[in-house]
């Protein structure tokens, strides 16, 4: 009977609250955490292992709903309004869809295109020129960066504070209503380490699924692994490294890349190899987005490369010109290829989409 007592008061609960941002459940004491039972973060069998270990931040649902919804919120920008999720879409591989750059507060332009957040669980650093190095710490740069939330993060902690909902969000997810710059970062991870994009035709195909490349898809696979996964290597379609492709010097920005980060001349004007995955829904390309087409890419790796110190030598024909070998029907096949990188299931995954 206490039992039954018990199941009838959650559910007068639960229904007198559905609808609302108050999830709490009232005690004479304060607020109790509601449950937080632990997400399943699963490494696809044709993956690597992560290089984020979540036993030291293991995704819960309430860490993860916390994060999610701080994703979503603009008062973590000076504005109130350019949320993380403002320049990263979910239909979009969580990019700014055929904005060239990211726009910050106060229609600021930024200098860097903003890139896909899928898979970072497995990435070793992060952003163009790898500034971070751990996901958690991460957040730091876009929160603080003038062209783009223009926030200092002891203001948006005591926003956070001054939210009727939020400490009881973080009660659910840590245990009690202190709200930190480590609690806040580490739900952001939960809600992206989460964002595992590995269900795309070539997915499926790599694991040995009932699907079959068709010969053009094929065919592009075959090219692309003999001119294009020097670089994009594995499954990740990158290896994560830093270089120069002979991009033009964009007087605009004339942004130094990797140098940047390591004071190093040699790093001058590298960026980092970019994941292929989702490619296709990604555009424009490049770390500066000058590029609108997949065709695009490719004249400019056959026809547009430009001499500098730093040039990767991959770059450079046995007869000293530039660029790589590729005709334009093997071009038309790497991109059917690159097509099937695209992982709709991840995209339309109703786990990340904007409340």
């Amino acid at each position: 009977m206490k039992q039954l007592l018990y199941i009838l008061l959650f559910i007068s609960i639960s229904c007198s609250t559905e609808g609302t941002d108050d999830t709490s459940v009232m005690t004479d004491d304060g607020y109790t955490p509601l449950p937080n039972p632990a997400l399943n973060f699963e490494i696809p069998s044709n993956f690597p292992e992560s290089t984020y270990d979540v036993t030291q931040n293991p995704p819960t649902e309430q860490g993860f709903e916390l994060g999610k919804r701080l994703f979503f919120d603009g008062r973590l920008a000076s504005d109130g309004v350019v949320s993380c999720g403002f320049c990263h879409i979910q239909e979009f591989a969580f990019t700014h869809h055929t904005h060239i750059t990211s726009h910050g507060v106060d229609g600021q332009i930024g200098s860097r295109n903003a890139q896909p957040l899928h898979n970072l669980a497995f990435m070793a650093d992060f952003t163009w020129d790898g500034a971070a190095t751990f996901l958690d710490s991460q957040f730091i740069i876009p929160i603080t960066a003038e062209k783009e939330m223009n926030e200092t993060i002891s203001n948006v902690l005591n926003k956070l504070r001054d939210d009727d909902n939020y400490p009881q969000l973080y009660a659910n997810a840590f245990g009690d209503q202190e709200i930190t710059t480590e609690r806040t970062f580490k739900a952001l991870s939960q809600f992206i380490v989460m964002m595992i994009s590995a269900n795309s035709k070539y997915d499926k195909w790599e694991r040995g699924e009932a699907v079959t490349l068709t010969p053009d898809e094929d065919a592009g696979r075959i090219l692309f692994d003999a001119k294009c996964a020097s670089c994009h290597a594995g499954t990740l379609q990158t290896d994560q490294t830093y270089r120069n492709n002979g991009l033009a010097i964009d007087p605009a920005f004339n942004d130094i890349g990797r140098e940047r980060v390591t004071g190093l001349p040699e790093d001058n004007r590298k960026f980092k190899v970019p994941s292929l995955r989702n490619i296709e829904i990604t555009f424009p390309y490049m770390h500066d987005g000058r590029l609108q087409s997949l065709q695009d890419v490719l004249d400019f790796y056959t026809n547009g490369v430009t001499a500098s110190d730093n040039l990767d030598p991959l770059l450079v024909r046995p007869d000293g010109t530039l660029g790589l070998d590729i005709t334009q029907d093997e071009k038309e096949k790497i991109i059917t290829f690159l097509k099937t990188l695209t992982d709709n299931d991840f995209l339309l995954d109703n786990r990340f989409k904007e409340f």
